[in-house]
């Protein structure tokens, strides 16, 4: 049994004629009447009585609605799926660490909404390491994540798009941390430390850097997710370790670089196995579009790269 079938079917029901019929759906009547023979075999019973008169048999007028009906649901499914093609409905489910939604994610979700309104978007916000089991379990579409030393897991398919420095924060109301603009880790350690909670990468990096420098770090306060851990510096708290892109739009924040440097590398994540739908590439062009952009709109570092243009 075909929808086809069932469209010649209810054709027929609608005129009464295998001719218009025929005509109405575009057919050859021969055509049309193999294939409502067809139907009907397939079925095990007649559809209509073939006469001077089309009439329904208690078959046909029992098959009638459910055809109408899969017809519908039928439209209904093109109809759907086109509106999903065309970005007119659907849902994105994006995910990216804290300091990632302060500093690009804001923007790119506003630019996406703007563009397109119909597409619902759920914004997970956590660690890299949460956010990656989320994505293999198929909990999220796409996630902005932190690629560790290790790599990241092969069943991903991974994009690297932006090369990001920390930099020491502290409140721009005191007195800097350094003379120089910078400071070495074993000069860092010597100043009460803001640290965000465990899970992150930017805490594993950190404390890396204080066990490479051969020092240990002295908490002022330690837990924090990233606005918090800013807010904390803030007030004078301490100061953090944390990505150059979260300075941005914050005028109470004082950034001195670290020396030796450190780098994370941003990328863009989504399962391998599964082909991205409509809403993904969308986004993925919406967010390399804003990181293209960012070399001119003055709030990039010359530390920090675009990787994909």
């Amino acid at each position: 049994m075909t929808l086809q079938q069932f469209g010649y079917f209810v054709a027929v029901a609608d005129v009464r004629s295998f001719t218009q019929a025929a005509e109405l759906t575009g057919v050859a009547q021969p055509t049309l009447s193999r294939q409502l023979k067809a139907l009907e075999d397939e079925l095990g019973a007649p559809l209509v009585n073939r006469g001077k008169t089309i009439t329904l048999t208690p078959a046909g007028d029992a098959v009638l609605p459910l055809a109408r009906r899969m017809l519908a649901d039928s439209d209904s499914a093109r109809t759907a799926v086109a509106e999903i093609v065309g970005l007119r409905r659907g849902i994105l489910r994006i995910g990216a660490t804290p300091s990632l939604c302060i500093g690009v994610l804001a923007d790119v979700l506003r630019v996406f909404h703007e563009r397109h309104p119909e597409i619902h978007l759920q914004l997970a916000e956590n660690g890299s390491q949460s956010l990656v089991h989320d994505l293999a379990r198929g909990a999220l579409d796409v996630a902005l994540v932190i690629v560790p030393p290790s790599g990241l897991d092969p069943a991903l398919h991974i994009t690297p798009v932006l090369r990001e420095r920390l930099s020491v924060a502290s409140p721009r109301s005191g007195r800097p941390p350094s003379s120089r603009g910078s400071m070495s880790v074993t000069e860092l350690s010597r100043r009460p430390l803001v640290m965000v909670r465990q899970g992150y990468d930017l805490r594993e990096v950190t404390l890396q850097a204080y066990r490479d420098a051969g020092v240990t770090p002295r908490y002022a306060v330690e837990g924090g997710e990233m606005d918090a851990v800013l807010r904390l510096v803030e007030a004078g708290t301490g100061v953090a370790v944390v990505p150059d892109l979260v300075f941005a739009g914050r005028p109470r924040l004082r950034r001195t670089t670290l020396t030796p440097p450190l780098y994370r590398t941003v990328a863009l994540a989504r399962r391998a196995e599964v082909a991205p739908t409509h809403a993904t590439a969308a986004f993925d062009e919406v967010l390399l579009s804003f990181l293209r952009a960012l070399p001119a709109s003055g709030r990039l570092d010359a530390d920090i790269t675009v990787l994909r243009r």
